[in-house]
């Protein structure tokens, strides 16, 4: 969808957004409890020149306008009898969450990272909206950056960028925009309303749930009598499926990326898209699949040189389930678990591996059922859903998402967008390789946990060769 498209569609009934968080964005925000699992979102813009900042003000007051989540708080429901509640911030302050600062010498783009990197340590203020963006001005050669900072209870990545897209325009210098109808308000509840209103959306789900249930049972039934062997092999596969996504790792694959902590690294290169589809179309591979092979042949030469080769990691890998019509808000992603082979076998070879894990996950039953499952855990004390989570994700070595970007120029308040990065949570991981397609460039964002990953810069260049090796298979 245009920047256009979604001016000329402001003046349409707004769309809906629910009251409440779904169950998978509770978890993103129960884990908190535990900082190393922060769900903290980034993205980094980087613009030819500085935006105007009246326009950009100005858009940001029409964007709070038409998102209802960008001037919403997140309340807890009394006793976790439902899924915390969206409820608008009376005291909400734009120019709060809307920063303007000067980049300090040389100006480049290791200066931009370097305070994007120390915006993602801080947690957000519980008390306002989840969100921070900050226009950074004084780049070399008059250019600038704008950092966005999102927690992921608010979107997802690919949510992300259709939110983004209200603040873009396709051409430097646009006509006049449409005037912004507002959203609808947040009904604020009482006390005794917050307990009611989530127990009787639980019993509404448990009646259409067992009502499906026994409309399924003459079809189930039928299955029953005439193939039991693959109803009972469904279910087992389910329960299996089940285990799989929820089983807990005692410790990472990593023999070298072991430790946790707070402080993060951000890095980032580009590679272009054309080349690595070239390279994936020569392997009959995705670009998904080029990605991953480039990322674990950098890992596997990064423990190579710490002289501790490893023959397997764990990755987290988001499968978005979004689809068109869903609204902005909310997750739709569940996170896949892979243990990946790391070798050193020919960069072809391992993209089509790559595939291959990334299929047999893609049709799990257990998908389906993802927010069904978060919806059990958050019904748990919060302290021991936080040591579930803890349990599963602490003992991933790495996480690696790919996420399609903007395809066409486009411009924030007659600034052009250069290159956009993403900076996915690490989320308890070593680290976070998030690729962003934009026009002709995929931008690589690496968040990495320095108390895993001490010699940064050197697990970069191994990143880099890593990406090197897999489009030389294009280039044949």
């Amino acid at each position: 969808m245009t920047a256009h498209a979604v001016i000329e569609e402001s003046v349409a009934p707004r769309p809906h957004f629910s009251s409440h968080l779904n169950e998978s964005d509770s978890v993103l925000w129960t884990i908190e409890r535990d900082p190393v699992l922060r769900t903290t979102i980034v993205a980094v813009s980087m613009l030819d020149r500085s935006p105007n900042w009246k326009r950009l003000r100005r858009r940001m007051d029409e964007a709070c306008i038409q998102v209802p989540r960008l001037r919403q708080k997140v309340v807890s429901t009394p006793m976790r009898v439902g899924p915390p509640r969206w409820e608008d911030d009376d005291r909400f302050d734009v120019d709060y969450h809307l920063r303007r600062v000067v980049c300090p010498a040389p100006g480049d783009l290791r200066a931009v990272l370097d305070m994007a990197g120390l915006f993602a340590m801080a947690a957000f203020d519980k008390d306002r909206p989840l969100w921070e963006f900050t226009l950074v001005e004084g780049l070399a050669g008059g250019r600038a950056a704008f950092i966005q900072k999102l927690h992921h209870a608010f979107t997802d990545g690919v949510g992300g960028i259709k939110m983004a897209e209200l603040l873009l325009d396709e051409s430097r210098s646009p006509g006049p925009r449409r005037n912004v109808s507002a959203g609808e308000r947040s009904k604020k509840v009482g006390a005794l309303e917050a307990i009611v209103q989530p127990l009787l959306a639980n019993a509404r789900t448990a009646t259409a749930l067992s009502w499906r249930g026994a409309q399924a049972f003459p079809s189930f039934a039928t299955a029953a009598v005439l193939r039991p062997d693959r109803v009972v092999g469904s279910s087992v596969r389910s329960a299996k499926s089940i285990v799989k996504l929820l089983a807990p790792a005692m410790t990472p694959l990593s023999p070298v990326m072991v430790g946790r902590g707070l402080s993060r690294h951000f890095d980032a290169f580009e590679v272009p898209l054309a080349d690595l589809l070239a390279a994936a179309h020569a392997a009959n591979s995705t670009l998904n699949d080029a990605f991953l092979a480039s990322v674990t042949d950098g890992l596997r030469r990064y423990h190579e040189r710490r002289g501790a080769p490893v023959t397997a990691l764990r990755v987290t890998m988001p499968i978005n389930l979004r689809k068109p019509g869903d609204e902005l808000g909310n997750n739709r992603f569940v996170p896949a678990r892979l243990t990946i082979p790391i070798d050193a076998v020919d960069a072809s070879q391992r993209m089509q591996r790559m595939g291959t894990l990334s299929r047999r996950w893609r049709t799990e039953p257990s998908l389906p059922l993802s927010n069904t499952i978060a919806g059990v855990l958050n019904r748990l004390p919060i302290a021991m859903t936080t040591a579930i989570f803890g349990g599963m994700l602490k003992a991933i070595d790495f996480v690696a998402t790919n996420v399609p970007g903007l395809t066409h120029r486009v411009y924030l308040a007659g600034a052009e967008i250069t290159r956009e990065y993403a900076f996915a949570p690490s989320s308890g991981a070593a680290m976070s390789v998030a690729l962003l397609s934009h026009g002709d460039q995929c931008c690589i964002g690496i968040n990495i946990d320095t108390t895993a990953v001490p010699d940064s810069d050197e697990l970069v260049a191994c990143l880099r060769e890593g990406f090197d090796d897999v489009l030389s298979v294009g280039s044949k």
